[in-house]
């Protein structure tokens, strides 16, 4: 049996994130340093110092997330010698953590995957007005009565599926007035409540076309090489390492539905026990209790987590 690293997206983002690592660690301190460099930002201080709202500024989250992650996947390998392809059989991360996975797994330079989620953040704060779109989590939902709910509530509006997260949980997104709609009709099919999202854009769905637009130019002038190990893709939810199918399914991912559910379910059918989430909070370490009890999940944040994890290799 083999375990799989997942990497988390946003949402996950805090004042503070990643600084207890740095204080311990000098490999980590480099990851933070390079994404300063590469975004030409002090993105680490403001990580560390706040203000808050600032962080959660889809363009400051997304790379500060990321860079926690791979903060503490270099210190995994610097510090304990962990090595990816021989400790672990897939990654995977959810929706922006997809690129944090990728750059864990060598497919992109640490410069290219900050680059990429600046300009991906950028891209989808701007494909929609600000108040014209919204996001719910339906919660005790499934997807089959979702489905059915999007086709009654939708019109002539936007509204799809954006997150498949686990058991019980559904992320819509769309125009505002869809997302009303379909909030105020949810007891009709079969789903306890809907929970607005404080986010700043529809995120995984059709409004985000311009941005999936942005992130294909993006990816042009980034070189993707074959990831040490396969990556279990959001749009698919299966495993890919060829290069060039990894560039369109990014694409793809910012105007299509993250399939969590689905990628780890399969896990256990891919000879995997064990999944490790590497990075900020513990989001995906709980979705995967409830999606497969069959699976350990392992959460690895701090500087102790980190020491408690190296002993298991």
């Amino acid at each position: 049996m083999a375990r799989a690293l997942v990497f988390p997206g946003q949402g996950s983002q805090a004042v503070g994130m990643g600084k207890a690592v740095a204080d311990a660690f000098g490999a980590a301190r480099e990851v933070f340093g390079e994404v300063d460099e590469a975004l030409s930002q002090k993105l680490s201080k403001l990580m560390w110092e706040g203000p808050e709202a600032d962080l959660t500024l889809t363009e400051n989250a997304q790379p500060a997330i990321m860079a926690t992650s791979l903060a503490i996947f270099r210190v995994l390998e610097r510090e304990g010698g962990f090595d990816l392809t021989k400790h672990a059989a897939y990654v995977a991360g959810h929706s922006l953590g997809e690129c944090s996975a990728l750059c864990a797994a060598g497919a992109f330079t640490l410069s290219d995957a900050a680059r990429l989620l600046k300009t991906r953040g950028q891209a989808m704060q701007k494909a929609v007005p600000v108040g014209t779109g919204a996001m719910a989590a339906l919660i005790g939902a499934e997807r089959a009565d979702v489905e059915k709910l999007i086709v009654a509530a939708r019109g002539s509006d936007v509204l799809d599926i954006a997150n498949d997260n686990a058991p019980g949980q559904i992320v819509i997104s769309g125009t505002k007035a869809a997302v009303d709609r379909a909030s105020e009709m949810v007891k009709e099919f079969n789903v306890k409540r809907a929970l607005p999202l404080a986010v700043s854009a529809p995120f995984h769905c059709a409004l985000m076309k311009p941005a999936a637009e942005a992130m294909a130019e993006a990816l042009e002038a980034v070189t993707i090489a074959p990831p040490a190990v396969p990556v279990i893709a959001n749009v698919t939810a299966a495993p890919v390492s060829d290069p060039a199918t990894i560039r369109r399914l990014l694409v793809e991912q910012v105007t299509d539905m993250v399939r969590w559910r689905e990628s780890i379910a399969s896990l256990p059918s891919l000879d995997v026990d064990t999944v490790v989430e590497v990075g900020a909070g513990r989001v995906l370490t709980g979705m995967v209790k409830r999606i497969s009890p069959d699976l350990k999940p392992i959460n690895v944040e701090t500087p102790g987590d980190i020491e408690a994890f190296l002993k298991t290799l």
